[in-house]
């Protein structure tokens, strides 16, 4: 009986054995899979998975469902814009009536980035959203938050240019190649390109020549700095000798944030790493600031947080430089259609929109920036691809177009690019000051001549922070000359400190190649997946100590 007994309790220690093992073994590989964020969990609809991993379509599959979704736009405060989405709405509606989008407009892109922060934790965020690839890289610091739209892309019945649309959208090559590459994240697509513009020098050509200078092609920085210096010079009865005017102000840059990126770009100086590496407190941020300090301290320079928006010095004689993105462009100059001024403080002087000021004239670098559209993860599937196809629609040429005429926008498929409607559009710059005021297609052309030599920024979690703090060094400096005080290398050194710490910069998780986070990184609390298996596993462990006791006293007592 003892030995029976025993070799009875030996099978089922191997089965409590085996039982511990496949527990450990799983726990372990959910413990292997708290690494880091969950995964995209997206799964485009009539796509499946067969027993080989291959992605399977089918053929048949059909978006049929009722749906309704939220779409937030931005339309910088121009009612054209508004009527543009109104009637993109209308016209996709009609042709799927089974797809109502509702839109919310927001006239500032840090807006809608805060409101679509704050909705993530409930799960209310819209479905279509206008925004940069520096927002999504914050908003995928969530879990499954925004789609990535790669599969969705390259569908070839419900994809760019796909058989199944009920429209003209234009397929993957015909997107214009370094704005889409501006929407893939890791190795994941996120945003669609909507918009794309860059920054522009507007300049006062009358008061520069009337200062004893000619206007170059592309202007550098010294050029910029020596002008806006001699234009500071006064008559005898105080007022400003290039304008008459008690109030000069040569040079104003609209986003010191671009213009600081821009000037380490063109003098090949660090800013940052893809996998979020900060460079940008060097030797040559320092010698740059250095070098802006004086033209703040003589008044040459100020920024559009210190002394309001540009345009409305530029535009009364003020101001001789001013640094705007091309989509700013109505609002530049003598005959501006949407000026903010009134007709008797307009001064009449020829207005240039040139590319910013470089350091090479040769090798010209200039930032890409612009609307992108993301999509945001719904528990529907299908709501998700009722969205994709939404955000389609607005890359037809009918909306590129209609939109790019708005202001110095170009659209971001070389299919509207090349639209005979588009290039009559750009031939006709001067015929009025309304749809075809010449600043306006000046600056779309500036953008379409330079595409080559655009360039983005790295995207990661909290990049747009270092991009705050890239024109934060800017405005410290020229507050502080307004204020009087030196600016000096020991200036720089506190400065570096304040901005890393006012930012958040020492606390920005760093990759490694394999895409972990090397420091600061942090799990967050165990799935409940692994929190419940390893209960199970204590729970067993418990039990066979139980039955170990539990025969060893039976065993005692036979014997």
């Amino acid at each position: 009986m003892t030995d029976l007994r025993n070799l009875s309790g030996r099978k089922l220690y191997l089965r409590v054995a085996a039982v511990i093992v496949c527990v450990c073994a799983i726990t372990a590989l959910f413990a292997s899979c708290h690494r880091g964020k969950a995964s995209t969990g997206f799964i485009v609809p009539g796509h499946s998975v067969n027993s080989e991993g291959e992605t399977v379509i089918d053929p048949d599959y059909e978006l049929t469902g009722e749906y309704e979704i939220t779409f937030w736009a931005k339309n910088d405060t121009n009612v054209a814009q508004t009527k543009i989405y109104q009637t993109a709405i209308r016209d996709f509606e009609a042709l799927y009536p089974n797809i109502k989008v509702n839109m919310k407009l927001y006239t500032d892109y840090n807006m809608i980035y805060r409101d679509v922060i704050t909705n993530i934790p409930t799960h209310t965020t819209p479905n279509v959203c206008i925004c940069y690839p520096d927002n999504v890289a914050a908003y995928l610091a969530g879990d499954n938050t925004v789609a990535p739209i790669d599969e969705l892309m390259t569908d070839p019945y419900y994809g760019l240019g796909g058989s199944k649309l009920k429209f003209d959208g234009p397929s993957f090559d015909e997107l214009v190649p370094q704005f889409i590459e501006e929407g893939k994240l890791g190795s994941h697509y996120y945003c669609l390109p909507y918009m794309r513009s860059t920054e522009a020098l507007y300049v006062n050509k009358t008061f520069v020549e009337k200062l004893g200078y000619t206007v170059p092609e592309i202007v550098t920085w010294d050029f910029v700095w020596e002008v806006s210096e001699k234009a500071l010079e006064k008559n005898p009865d105080g007022t400003y000798a290039v304008s008459g005017k008690n109030v000069m102000i040569p040079f104003i840059y609209k986003s010191t944030d671009n213009m600081m990126i821009q000037m380490l770009k063109q003098l090949d100086a660090g800013y940052s790493k893809d996998n979020g590496e900060v460079l940008i407190f060097n030797d040559t941020t320092r010698k740059l600031l250095l070098d802006i300090s004086p033209h703040a301290k003589s008044k040459a320079f100020q920024t559009f947080k210190i002394v309001s928006y540009p345009g409305n010095y530029f535009n009364a004689g003020e101001c001789i430089f001013a640094v705007d993105s091309t989509a700013g462009a109505t609002w530049m100059g003598s005959h501006s259609p949407l000026k903010e001024i009134s007709d008797d403080k307009l001064v009449e002087f020829e207005t240039l929109t040139l590319p910013v000021p470089q350091f090479n004239v040769n090798e010209p670098k200039m930032i890409s920036q612009g609307p992108s559209m993301c999509l945001f993860n719904k528990d529907d599937p299908e709501e998700v691809l009722a969205s994709w196809l939404f955000a389609q629609f607005l890359l037809t040429d009918k909306v590129q177009i209609a939109y790019s005429r708005t202001e110095g926008y170009v659209p971001v498929t070389l299919k509207a690019q090349k639209n005979a409607e588009y290039i009559d559009y750009l031939s006709r710059a001067g015929e009025d000051n309304d749809d075809y005021y010449h600043v306006k297609i000046d600056a779309a052309k500036l953008l379409l001549s330079n595409q080559a030599n655009t360039f983005v920024t790295p995207v990661f979690n909290h990049s747009a922070d270092l991009r705050n703090a890239a024109g934060q060094l800017i405005e410290e400096v020229v507050k502080s000359n307004n204020r009087r005080e030196e600016v000096n290398d020991a200036y720089i050194d506190a400065l570096y400190g304040r901005v890393t710490k006012l930012y958040g910069l020492d606390e920005i998780e760093v990759r490694t190649d394999e895409g972990e986070a090397s420091q600061k990184q942090e799990l967050g609390p165990m799935p409940g997946g692994s929190i419940a298996l390893l209960t199970v596993l204590g729970v067993v462990w418990i039990a066979l100590i139980a039955y170990f006791i539990r025969d060893k006293m039976k065993n005692r007592r036979v014997k």
